[in-house]
């Protein structure tokens, strides 16, 4: 088996060849997704690989299904508002996010936000009598939403999300602390309000690094005698200490050894 990248829409990911026919980047592939079957374009070539747990590159798409399926792209805008329209209606507390028409029509979904879980039973209903094909209502959380919606992050490039990730992985408040960052909302947190995911970009590359270096806050022994740690740098490869007679000194690494046992 081979896998390449395909690209739907707004997302990517990586999947599996399961046909015969030949592949090359840019062309239109029906792709198995677990929301069921969509049109993706191939974004790289395809190679060999040992992953596992891959989707399913069906076959080519044909040029009907293509032009099919753009006409139908084509109308999410109106199927959007129309949604729109009816949850303001109903007083629905609920944010719209997306329209999204299957390959074929064979689905219509809508995503939303909600922090609370939504009764939509009338909403599927009107909006099955209005479109008349299968509706199906989806919950996402606040992440999805920037990935969804997209927007600048404090760097000022696009958010990440919407740019390449592919799944979220768990960030958390030990990764800023390993990297010495403030613990300032407004720098680590991302347009979703959620810890940037970049920090954990070169979470790994930090804790190696630091394996040589005494925590903040051991007495170690330094060549001006017994000091406590105040801090380390782990790209000069120094360390910051405080002397006993409580001035600021600051070494290599290498120069910094563990207390003698009394």
């Amino acid at each position: 088996m081979k896998s390449c990248r395909v690209k739907f829409d707004r997302l990517t990911g990586t999947v599996e060849l399961e046909t015969a026919d030949e592949v090359q980047r840019g062309d239109y592939v029906v792709c198995d997704l677990e929301k069921g079957e969509c049109l993706g374009i191939v974004a790289t070539e395809p190679s060999e690989t040992a992953r596992e747990g891959l989707r399913k590159v069906i076959r080519k798409a044909s040029a009907e299904e293509v032009s099919d399926h753009m006409a139908l792209k084509e109308k999410e805008g109106h199927a959007f508002d129309v949604c729109r329209r009816k949850i303001e209606e109903m007083k629905l507390p609920m944010k719209l996010l997306r329209a999204e028409y299957l390959l074929r029509a064979t689905k219509l979904l809508f995503y939303f936000f909600s922090e609370d879980r939504v009764d939509f039973r009338e909403l599927v209903k009107e909006l099955a009598k209005e479109f008349r094909v299968r509706i199906e209502m989806r919950q996402v959380g606040v992440r999805d939403e920037a990935k969804m919606i997209g927007g600048l992050g404090n760097c000022g490039n696009v958010v990440c999300c919407k740019r390449f990730l592919n799944s979220f992985s768990i960030v958390s408040i030990k990764m800023m602390k390993e990297q010495n960052l403030l613990l300032n909302p407004s720098k680590i947190s991302g347009v979703c309000g959620r810890l940037m995911c970049c920090l954990g970009y070169e979470y790994e590359m930090y804790v190696n690094l630091k394996k040589d270096f005494p925590k903040a806050g051991k007495r170690v022994s330094t060549p001006q005698g017994e000091a406590k740690v105040l801090k380390n740098n782990v790209f000069t490869r120094t360390v910051t200490v405080e002397t006993l007679e409580g001035k600021e000194a600051t070494f290599p690494v290498s120069d910094i050894r563990p207390l003698k046992s009394e």
